[in-house]
């Protein structure tokens, strides 16, 4: 299926009058009845009919069981179960098995505001030429310093709409400004697929690449992407040290999936970056008089950032606390990446010359 071209016309939007969800699920059993639970008081509110499919992605614990519960009491949520394949690979079911043309995409943690569907209902007559909606999305940090860190950093790179939330599109020039992701995503779901089947990660390990950022970028060049800060969700972070090391080992990996080989700033930042690392710790190593007080002052830096885009103290504070171990595990998460993208390449080259 071919990309439809950004100057050719878009065929006509549904109507929104019906509502598919697809939250894709792993070891989720504290989080997902809580996620339905809000998910459908919203479509009560909204009156907006709801089909509400969960995808399974071979949960070793209860998610399977508290999702059947759910369903033997509302006929509006289903369970489709699989073999662990990632979440890219759990939402390709769920919009497979999804009844209706819009979808929503909605991971377990990012908990839907009660009047966020109504909002969107309403505005839905004025607004036809926005078929592409990114939540506004709070993280809640209390009593949870890495979801701080991470709510800090985006609070730096997305400062241009966190400092001010309005309603606004972006396209593909700006792309890299404004917050994005599909784990809060509504779109037609004929179109999801069309972008899930032109989507090329750099890695043939498919549950390490990034299943966001590359298939939104097509999308916001040729459709463009909203945002509002009424289409409103909450999104709560995973604590505890083993969850923040999964977490920035996995995002610098993906980091290098969504930006290697494009033509962006992030790019030039991306390689960069890892050049100035290396060179700081070659120089911390050979001449730690003045490698140590340049990783200091890099350290440094961070929370003033964070400090500067109108971070809380509790930004502050994550961001002066989790920076060096966020640094080593990102870095290496990066590394990997690399690893794993020409790793994917020569195999490429050698299948074709062979």
């Amino acid at each position: 299926m071919t990309a439809i071209p950004a100057t050719a016309p878009l065929p006509p939007a549904p109507a929104l009058t019906a509502l598919s969800v697809v939250v894709p699920v792993y070891n989720e059993q504290a989080w997902i009845r809580r996620s339905l639970t809000a998910i459908l008081e919203s479509g009560d509110r909204a009156g907006l009919p709801l089909d509400v499919v969960v995808v399974d992605d071979g949960s070793t614990d209860s998610t399977a069981a508290v999702v059947q519960e759910i369903a033997a009491h509302d006929p509006r949520v289903r369970l489709v179960g699989q073999a662990n394949a990632g979440r890219m690979a759990a939402r390709l079911t769920g919009a497979g098995a999804a009844h209706h043309p819009w979808m929503l995409l909605l991971d377990a943690r990012v908990i839907v505001d009660p009047d966020a569907l109504r909002w969107l209902v309403e505005q839905a007559p004025d607004l036809s030429e926005a078929r592409v909606w990114c939540g506004h999305v709070e993280v809640d940090t209390r009593g949870n310093l890495p979801a701080a860190f991470w709510d800090a950093l985006a609070r730096v790179g997305w400062r241009s709409y966190l400092r001010s939330p309005r309603v606004l599109s972006f396209g593909g020039e700006d792309f890299d400004r404004y917050p994005k992701g599909t784990g809060c995503l509504l779109i037609e779901r004929d179109y999801f697929a069309q972008l899930a089947e032109s989507f090329e990660s750099l890695y043939d390990v498919q549950h390490l690449a990034s299943d966001d950022t590359r298939l939104l970028r097509t999308a916001a060049t040729e459709r463009r992407i909203w945002l509002a800060p009424d289409f409103r969700f909450t999104y709560h972070g995973k604590s505890g040290w083993g969850g923040f090391r999964r977490q920035a080992l996995f995002r610098g990996t993906t980091f290098v999936d969504s930006y290697l080989g494009q033509s962006t700033p992030l790019t030039v930042a991306l390689l960069g970056a890892t050049g100035i690392g290396f060179a700081l710790v070659v120089t911390a190593i050979l001449k730690p008089v003045v490698g140590l007080p340049a990783i200091a002052l890099a350290w440094a830096a961070v929370p003033a950032a964070v400090a500067a885009a109108g971070g809380r103290r509790r930004h502050v504070v994550a961001a002066a606390v989790m920076t060096p171990p966020f640094v080593a595990l990102f870095g290496a998460g990066v590394l990997r990446g690399y690893a794993l993208a020409a790793r994917s390449a020569l195999r490429a080259r050698s299948a074709r010359t062979s």
